[in-house]
């Protein structure tokens, strides 16, 4: 006889869906879990249909890169400055 691997997932569904869902299971006499296995295996290839988030979005851009962090050895970064020098000022009477 083979076993059945059993795992636990919490779903959340609207409190409406999910009275529906309790309401079919009773009158079934299933469990829960059971109506939901089927309404997959019913509703699966549709599902399979819809266009997933990328579909609608388009492929997203490549994202850039992080600069490698700087080491003890690497060369300090140099600032320049665009503002004039002290002696190219013109003078002020």
């Amino acid at each position: 006889m083979a076993t059945t691997d059993h795992r636990k997932q919490s779903l959340y569904f609207p409190e409406d869906m999910l009275e529906e869902i309790q309401r079919e299971a009773t009158r079934q006499d299933r469990s829960l879990s059971w109506i939901v296995q089927q309404a997959w295996k019913v509703a699966r290839a549709d599902i399979r249909r819809m266009p997933s988030v990328n579909d609608v979005l388009g492929p997203l851009p490549p994202r850039p890169v992080a600069p490698a962090a700087q080491t003890a050895t690497s060369a300090p970064a140099v600032v320049t400055s665009s503002a004039p020098a002290s002696s190219d000022e013109p003078s002020k009477p």
